[in-house]
């Protein structure tokens, strides 16, 4: 029986969809995460119980570490997105976080800069916080392990395919190197928005894109990109057409990054016959209800959809680009300095 919400809610879901492709679903990935992550903090004295934990979200880490926090007797403090929505919000501030939400902008990298300038405000401010940088340390990892071991277990890792949101790097990043230390041979798919310079894909833009789910617009030190075989970068039209398709086609309603993991997935599941691919769905569809799923009606067959192949990214191209990464290291623009 698990002691605290935070426990079930982080529990995934195993779901065979079809010959060949898994779906791996959360109800809200950054749990395993966060949790993780405050148990070892506590573990190991670099904090106490009534601590303030602080960190920048888009939305989905600022749940997580909320309830993190209400599970552990901590303090939450979060400087979130001006994405972050009505529904999370209350959900926030029942939960006892502090949220500082960032004025409504057009230009969502000018509002990632402004979040992570905004932390460095408060540490000088409050020097006793701790910044849990979720982007930056690789503490975020270790709640992935369990998760790695259970797939393992129920999937096998021979010929077995990864696919998932690249975002801050921790999640696919950890399951490829959990996974890797049984089988070397999995492959890792990462997805990225255009515009996120985390396999610099900045100069194309998709102005319907949210960049902060599974991209960035600064060096994320969490993403290692020698893990990485294949990058999918997905527009927001063609991951709408893979959410509606998912839900349509196997009753699973999940977010926007989950309909680019599926397209992508889906396509690396038929260029390999006889394997295995398993993709994240990294939350629900709910914050998604108006910006996609209500329009339903356009979205074009994913049977209709097929990737621009490209050697270099000068050559990447919307709606949807693939190129193999071969284990790269990070661009230019993408080094943590």
């Amino acid at each position: 029986m698990d002691e605290h919400i935070a426990e079930a809610v982080g529990r995934p879901d195993l779901i065979r969809l079809d010959d060949g492709l898994v779906c791996l679903r959360f109800e809200t990935m950054k749990v395993v995460s966060a949790l993780a992550a405050v148990r070892h903090l506590l573990e190991t004295g670099v904090v106490r119980r009534g601590d303030t934990l602080l960190d920048s979200s888009s939305g989905i880490y600022a749940y997580a570490l909320a309830l993190a926090c209400h599970r552990y007797g901590m303090r939450c403090h979060i400087v979130g997105s001006t994405t972050v929505d009505h529904v999370l919000r209350t959900q926030l501030a029942v939960l006892g976080a502090h949220l500082e939400q960032m004025g409504p902008s057009d230009d969502l990298k000018l509002d990632q800069k402004r979040r992570v300038e905004r932390i460095q405000e408060i540490l000088r401010e409050h020097p006793d916080y701790h910044w849990m940088r979720q982007y930056h340390d690789d503490i975020h990892y270790l709640g992935y392990r369990a998760v790695a071991e259970r797939v393992g277990r129920e999937t096998g890792t021979d010929s077995l395919t990864v696919v998932g949101g690249v975002g801050s790097g921790a999640s696919t990043g950890a399951l490829a190197r959990y996974l890797r230390e049984r089988s070397p041979g999995v492959r890792l798919v990462g997805v990225q928005p255009f515009g996120s310079v985390t396999f610099s894909s900045e100069h194309v833009a998709d102005p319907e894109i949210i960049i902060a789910g599974i991209g960035s617009s600064i060096p994320f030190a969490n993403v290692t990109h020698t893990l990485y075989d294949t990058i999918h970068w997905v527009a927001f039209d063609a991951a709408l057409a893979g959410s509606i398709d998912l839900l349509r086609r196997h009753a699973v309603f999940a977010g926007l990054s989950t309909g680019a993991g599926y397209l992508a997935a889906r396509w690396e599941r038929d260029r390999a016959p006889g394997g295995t691919v398993l993709f994240i769905a990294a939350d629900t569809g709910h914050r998604y209800a108006d910006s996609v799923f209500a329009r339903h009606r356009e979205a074009p067959r994913v049977e209709d959809l097929a990737p621009r192949t490209v050697t270099t990214v000068d050559d990447l191209a919307l709606p949807w680009s693939r190129m193999d990464w071969n284990r790269s290291p990070a661009p230019a623009t993408a080094a943590v300095r």
